[in-house]
């Protein structure tokens, strides 16, 4: 998809389709009165029609236009003037694409963005509009041998600016959006494949793919006798059943000196988990497939990264693996011991996200880093607490959680900080070992963060538990490219 930006006014705009929008009741946006006046009142007559409403998430296109220079006018609802915010600016482009993709327009040109939105600017705009566009017509990758989705034939869309003033900001908003939806978009394809694609091994050639593509990118990937060789004995208690091997992949990207300290994502990449020896129940089972979502994350916002040519310094570590029950797999009550030395008692085969994440945290302490952030599908806990709509946020340094939330607000891909302490961490005490994996079913996404806490003394560390906002389930079951928008956006302002 190609993105620009456009200065003409509405009536003088060549495109085909001009989409513009109506506020509750029919009350027609100045851009929508400016086409309404050279197309000789159509849109009006519509509206006294009962035609046009003007009701949030309402589309009505318009053809064989006279008087104006586009070949079609698609009127959007707004909803009422004073509700209308960036929520309501993202939902009127979601149904305007939906409307456009049904015609046989090759570009169009999008004066929503004119309106008074007091909760964005130009640049929020459009990068906002970016990553509609792009996330509408994604497409997931195919396995389908008949049947498939014709491509859209949309390659081109406008962005409307209210003068040549604000163009910059625009094309800076573009830009922006632009390398996060291509972050979106990886994230998107790797989640989305079967686990029998999608394994370790392909994660690795993903990685080293990536890296190809961007000389800025370099990867290192530690097969499983490397990761003995480190004492990463948690990480390798979880794919002890599995005949996939394991990987441990690094990436590492230098946008400033190397002697500044780098942020560093640590992502969960379970490609499957059936639970282990701890079977988790048939139904939905096949969603487990999602289960390497922060790994992918950590991927698409590693691309992000690369491509928007940002000037700091990132580190990747995907520990990559299935957790799969068999003769030689991991059994509830075993003891395992961590690359950080500190032992664990495996209660439960099927909390092992948190066994992978806390040896990778371990490992990118040689990276001095400045923060670390741990991406995961970690608890339904999680969901349970927050539903889809926010992930949760934990930390031990509060200017971090402060900032990763209010980049989850620009970015509309929002956290929620939740608590850590001691009285929560009391339930992962064990009579055989120095602590257990799991606690009590109370709080269990707060004691999921206690026990990856146990392994980030004296660093700045947040967890993102991305269980509720990583996928949608069901029948229309699919990766939502979250939380990749949260952390550029964070990254973009850190800069």
């Amino acid at each position: 998809m190609e993105f620009f930006v456009s200065t003409s006014a509405p009536s003088r705009q060549r495109t085909d389709c001009a989409i513009v929008g109506a506020y509750d009741k029919g009350v027609l946006s100045e851009t929508a009165q400016a086409l309404d006046k050279r197309t000789g009142g159509r849109i009006s007559r519509l509206v006294k029609r009962g035609d046009i409403r003007g009701k949030s998430g309402e589309a009505l296109l318009l053809t064989d236009i006279q008087g104006a220079a586009c070949e079609r006018i698609l009127v959007v609802g707004l909803g009422a003037r004073a509700n209308f915010k960036r929520k309501q600016y993202r939902k009127a482009l979601a149904s305007a694409l939906g409307a456009l993709g049904r015609t046989g327009a090759r570009d169009a040109v999008s004066f929503l963005g004119l309106e008074q939105i007091p909760d964005a600017d130009q640049y929020t705009l459009a990068r906002a509009t970016v990553e509609v566009v792009a996330n509408a017509h994604y497409r997931i990758p195919d396995h389908k041998t008949a049947n498939k989705r014709p491509k859209p034939t949309l390659t081109r869309f406008g962005i409307a600016a209210a003068s040549r003033g604000d163009r910059t900001q625009v094309e800076r908003g573009i830009g922006h959006g632009g390398g996060i939806v291509a972050g979106m978009s990886l994230m998107r394809d790797l989640a989305n494949h079967p686990a029998n694609v999608c394994t370790p091994t392909y994660l690795s050639n993903a990685a080293k793919a990536l890296a190809r593509d961007h000389r800025s990118v370099r990867v290192r990937v530690l097969n499983e006798v490397e990761c003995r060789r480190l004492k990463m004995g948690s990480f390798l208690s979880v794919t002890a059943g599995t005949e996939e091997p394991a990987r441990l992949i690094v990436f590492e990207y230098y946008g400033a000196a190397r002697s500044e300290a780098p942020t560093v994502l640590v992502g969960k990449g379970v490609t499957f988990d059936t639970g282990g020896i701890s079977l988790k129940p048939p139904a939905n089972m096949d969603e487990m497939k999602f289960d390497m979502s922060g790994a992918a994350c950590v991927f698409g916002t590693i691309k992000a990264v690369a491509e928007l040519e940002l000037p700091i310094n990132v580190i990747g570590v995907v520990p990559a693996c299935e957790n799969m029950p068999g003769g030689r797999a991991t059994k509830p009550g075993d003891i395992v011991k961590s690359m950080s030395g500190q032992t664990i008692e495996v209660l439960n085969t099927d909390a092992e996200g948190r066994l992978i994440l806390c040896d990778a945290i371990t490992y990118a302490r040689r990276f001095n880093p400045d923060v670390i952030i741990d991406i995961a599908t970690l608890t339904g806990a999680c969901v349970v607490a927050l539903g889809s709509h926010y992930a949760g946020l934990f930390s031990n340094d509060d200017e971090l959680s402060a900032a990763l939330r209010t980049a989850g607000e620009r970015a509309d891909d929002r956290a929620w900080p939740l608590p850590i302490g001691e009285e929560y961490a009391d339930g992962l005490k064990s009579n055989f070992a120095d602590f257990a994996n799991v606690a009590g079913r109370e709080g269990g996404a707060i004691t999921a963060a206690c026990f990856l806490a146990k392994f980030t003394e004296g660093l700045r560390w947040a967890h993102l538990d991305i269980a509720g906002v990583a996928y949608v389930g069901g029948a229309q079951k699919g990766s939502t490219g979250r939380p990749v928008p949260l952390l550029v956006d964070y990254l973009l302002n850190k800069q």
